[in-house]
């Protein structure tokens, strides 16, 4: 990953409350100070709850903060508990994830999802589309077939692809505290590279990976060729191991 623009996501998930910005003056002072720093993006992405805050106190920074999903409708609408692409801009939030195997386990369909990411760029989001096969699929040797066919039916329609990032989260590996063979995910990476770059015409297309992403697998993630970056879970939780794997990224 040396001399790449490298996104590090940190997915808050269900955690943090308002005492909980606090904790972004240490990843706030790192940003500034270091002087690899012009080759990174930081992106948060709190509850909903937390993104007008997170947006305030991030204003004068370059660090960047995002949504964890949002609704496929455009407009507003009757569905309670729903929050769509146009409300989420409206707060000065410039990222959203889509496709998270947690919500694709509750039902999500691809359609559902394409649906999603044509509303949010519409409405000028850039999106972090995750994909990912469970481990099923993966012991069929299904893995390949599988994020061939969400990439293509989750862009479906969509030309312009600029403000997608791919995001590639095994769903088995999520939460488990076990990553794919370094070999497995080289192998992976460079078809979804491939894959976006000849049959979707998607120029220099940015993939990330996720899936228990911590302070100590870094060092052998990183070294990953097609990787730009990461999706990390609950280790961005905590500042000091979120700057620890940006660290451990560029040594």
């Amino acid at each position: 990953m040396t001399n790449k623009l490298r996104y590090f996501v940190a997915n808050w998930k269900m955690f943090g409350h308002l005492n909980s910005l606090n904790s972004l003056n240490k990843v706030i002072k790192f940003k500034k100070k270091n002087k690899n720093a012009k080759n990174l993006k930081i992106i948060y992405c709190p509850p909903f709850t937390l993104i007008h805050p997170f947006i305030q106190k991030l204003k004068n920074t370059t660090i960047k903060t995002g949504a964890q999903n949002c609704s496929f409708g455009s407009n507003y609408g009757p569905p309670t508990g729903s929050i769509n692409a146009m409300m989420i801009k409206s707060l000065k939030c410039e990222y959203v994830i889509l496709g998270h195997s947690e919500k694709r386990a509750k039902g999500e369909t691809d359609n559902i999802i394409n649906r999603k990411i044509i509303s949010a760029l519409q409405n000028n989001l850039k999106v972090i589309f995750c994909i990912g096969e469970t481990f099923g699929q993966r012991k069929k040797k299904l893995t390949k077939k599988t994020l061939l066919s969400q990439i293509s039916k989750g862009l479906k329609k969509i030309k312009n692809k600029k403000n997608i990032i791919i995001a590639y989260e095994p769903v088995w590996s999520i939460g488990s505290g076990m990553i794919p063979k370094i070999e497995d995910l080289e192998n992976t990476t460079r078809i979804i590279k491939l894959f976006l770059s000849n049959k979707m015409k998607y120029k220099n297309p940015k993939v990330l990976y996720g899936g228990s992403v911590n302070q100590k697998n870094v060092n052998l993630l990183k070294n990953i060729t097609n990787l730009d970056g990461f999706l990390i879970g609950g280790a961005s939780q905590n500042s000091n191991i979120f700057i620890d794997i940006i660290k451990k990224t560029f040594n």
